[in-house]
């Protein structure tokens, strides 16, 4: 169990405390555990610390009672570590190991024995100096570190047992393994990992797929395996030659297959865990290195701590790494290469965030470091959003800053994916978001090739990508984000590891790119590797998918943070018709005909007007509210004015619910227009109406409409369109 939650990847290291419900009166506790929460296993450890009985927790939640003792137990013995610290002896700490107790874990509860409590418990778990060796002598380790060296000491680690997927009926092929502490009752310790005397290369997987870190980590990890083991079951080509071994705690991704890697370990991904496995795996044979760079954020937080026990990383440097992450580092490296980039500053408080946006000025983009997904990343207009963002959406302190940039509004955003091997680089593709910057990447749709950008940017945005893989040293994949403004190329964001958009590039211009890369970490060259083709005779479009018709009540503008669960891909000859197919793809039908209702920022207006002069002269019926009414008018598109909300019925929103609206388009600006307009997208979701929040993407969608309306959609294999034209 306390595996399961550390492996979640949410910043558990066990039955953390629920700080809220500390000193909670039993009517709180009983009213927390009703509630079926994804912290619903936390609140019954709390509910246990506060007393509650075993019976009383089974009477709310209805979980099995011998599950719910198993849960006790664990507190109860959190407890005695908190009151008399570490056990000193192998029996005593093989025990807890035994419990599923994390090192970390039992370092927060080891500080709490010497009078330190709370969340200064974890706090001082990782500091040093005096204090920090008076409270080690007395509670016997207050680090993680500290409590691994005593288990190694004391000869208390893990063996590792094989999960038998042949059911003993003959010798499973490929060795699913788990580790466990055994000991006492048990006899001694046996383990059946077995490594073997080849040369050996750890892939480490990508973890719980979630928003932000999803399935495209997993298909690089993948990719990785098949480049280096024996034969590439894809092509059937000989591969590197390497056994190769993957750490995963994912039994549902195609990383954890029976026949992707030659050994699997489910573990969680965490320093200790991985750490173990390939001293396991030291054992015997020879372990080249380990590659961190394809399962996303999650294997490149451990990094630096693999490198400091001494593993071989493969590929880009862990230094290059927390690099590119460190603003002040990375802003130093930039400067030196002469590239621009937005205004921006770090602020580890309230006051220094106020500060930071003061001196950038208004609008702001806010997140907090160190994450993937753009989660909780916000376009900030006031110090009074500001504010309300500091206190709802991030803890801010010295040790969880939060990045603020200057805003590019309507700037074009772009990613580029590219290939490097410590001497050459080679720009794999260049991509153009549809929706303007400031849209998370993963949420906007884009193409492969650009589609409007002009060839001199193109080729200053891969000059850029080449001086800053040179720069860090990449030896493998690398992905750039870019922001075009008024005709100049503002870096936004350098990722030194496999991107989100690495299978969209693959499948464009059909060539394995993380394959390429693979081989790359593992020693070959650019120049040995088959040349990238670039210059495709079509257009690729992705498009993202999102789950907001899951969730009543939903608003689905886009936003900075990452909200999509999937991704479809379309491709044609031209722009219009491929953007027509990753529409459908992605679930929206776009209409030939009918009522489009038009309500957008004054800054979209001009943006959006030539979009909305072909739907009238298609045949559309054209609805606006008053400003947007207004200057439709003007510039001589038949319109007829909708009510707001806000000015009484019969307005938008009823329309809407009466199907007479086919089609809509909706922009906001500012957090009370935004407020404002939520009712009209969650009426457009509950009725399946397509809509579009940004002025790129509806005039996008437009020009689909129009290609549509004189074009049959045609069916190709990807293999056709990778055949060199004639």
């Amino acid at each position: 169990m306390q595996k399961a939650l550390r492996g979640l990847e949410t910043g558990l290291d066990g039955f953390n405390r629920v700080v809220e419900l500390e000193g909670a009166t039993r009517d709180q506790i009983v009213a927390a555990l009703s509630r079926a929460t994804p912290e619903r296993l936390l609140v019954i450890g709390q509910a246990f610390r506060e007393g509650l009985s075993v019976e009383e927790v089974h009477a709310v939640t209805k979980y099995e009672p011998w599950f719910l003792r198993q849960i006790e137990a664990i507190i109860a013995e959190e407890a005695k570590i908190a009151a008399n610290g570490l056990p000193i002896d192998a029996a005593g700490l093989r025990r807890l190991k035994s419990m599923g107790f994390s090192d970390k874990r039992l370092a927060t509860l080891a500080v709490r024995s010497v009078g330190v409590a709370g969340g200064m418990a974890e706090t001082t778990a990782r500091r040093s100096g005096l204090l920090h060796d008076v409270l080690n002598a007395m509670a016997g380790a207050t680090s993680e570190e500290e409590v691994r060296a005593l288990r190694h000491k004391l000869g208390v680690r893990p063996v590792f047992k094989r999960i038998d997927s042949c059911a003993a009926e003959f010798e499973a092929v490929t060795p699913y393994m788990y580790s466990t502490y055994e000991g006492g009752l048990f006899g001694e310790p046996e383990s059946e990992a077995a490594p073997t005397d080849r040369k050996k290369i750890v892939i480490l997987g990508g973890g719980p797929n979630r928003i932000g870190q999803g399935i495209e980590f997993d298909y690089c990890c993948c990719h990785a395996c098949f480049a280096l083991g024996e034969t590439d079951p894809a092509s059937g080509e000989p591969g590197a030659g390497f056994e190769t071994i993957m750490i995963n705690c994912n039994p549902e991704t195609v990383s954890t297959d029976y026949d992707t890697s030659d050994r699997l370990y489910f573990e969680p991904l965490t320093a200790e865990d991985v750490l173990e496995v390939l001293e396991a795996e030291k054992a015997n044979g020879t372990l080249v290195g380990v590659i961190v760079q394809f399962g996303g954020q999650t294997p490149l937080k451990l990094a630096q701590a693999l490198e400091d026990a001494g593993i071989p990383i493969l590929g880009t440097s862990p230094d290059a790494i927390d690099l590119a992450e460190d603003r002040e580092r990375f802003n130093r490296l930039v400067e030196k290469l002469g590239l621009r980039q937005p205004a921006g500053g770090t602020a580890r408080s309230r006051d220094e965030a106020v500060a930071v946006a003061a001196r950038i000025g208004y609008p702001v983009l806010i997140r907090p470091s160190y994450v993937l997904g753009g989660r909780a990343m916000e376009i900030v207009d006031s110090q009074a959003q500001l504010d309300d963002y500091i206190a709802t959406a991030v803890k801010v302190s010295g040790e969880s800053p939060v990045l603020i940039d200057q805003y590019l509004r309507d700037a074009i955003e772009c990613d580029v994916d590219a290939l490097a091997d410590g001497d050459d680089v080679v720009v794999a593709g260049v991509m153009q978001h549809i929706e303007e910057a400031g849209i998370h990447s993963g949420d906007s749709a884009c193409t492969l090739p650009p589609y409007s950008l002009p060839a001199e940017i193109i080729a200053e945005m891969e000059r850029q990508a080449v001086a800053l893989a040179k720069a860090l040293g990449v030896k493998g994949l690398m992905n750039i984000q870019f922001a075009v403004k008024d005709g100049l190329v503002y870096l936004i964001e350098v990722n030194p590891r496999a991107s989100r958009t690495v299978p969209f590039v693959a499948k464009a211009i059909g060539q394995p790119i993380a394959k390429y890369a693979a081989r790359i970490m593992a020693g070959e060259k650019l120049k040995d590797l088959p040349p990238i083709r670039r210059d495709v005779p079509y257009m690729a479009v992705k498009e993202a998918v999102f789950p907001f018709a899951r969730f009543p009540g939903v608003d689905p503008v886009l936003s900075p943070e990452m909200k999509s669960t999937g991704e479809v891909m379309g491709i044609d000859s031209g722009f219009p018709v491929a953007f027509a197919k990753a529409q459908l793809g992605a679930g929206m039908v776009l209409p030939v005909g009918g009522t489009v209702f038009v309500s957008v920022k004054d800054s979209d207006k001009p943006v959006i007007l030539p979009a909305v002069q072909k739907l009238d002269a298609m045949g559309f019926r054209i609805v606006a509210t008053g400003g947007t009414a207004t200057f439709l008018t003007a510039a001589g598109v038949k319109v007829e004015r909708v009510n707001k909300v806000a000015e009484g019925r019969p307005h938008i929103v009823d329309r809407i619910i009466d199907g007479e609206i086919a089609l809509i388009f909706n922009t906001t600006e500012g957090w009370q227009s935004h407020k404002d307009s939520q009712s009209i997208r969650a009426s457009a979701l509950y009725g399946k109406v397509p809509y579009f929040t940004t002025a790129a993407a509806s005039v996008a969608a437009v020009e689909a409409i129009e290609a549509l309306r004189s074009t049959d959609l045609a069916v190709r294999s990807l293999q056709d369109y990778y055949q060199p034209s004639t």
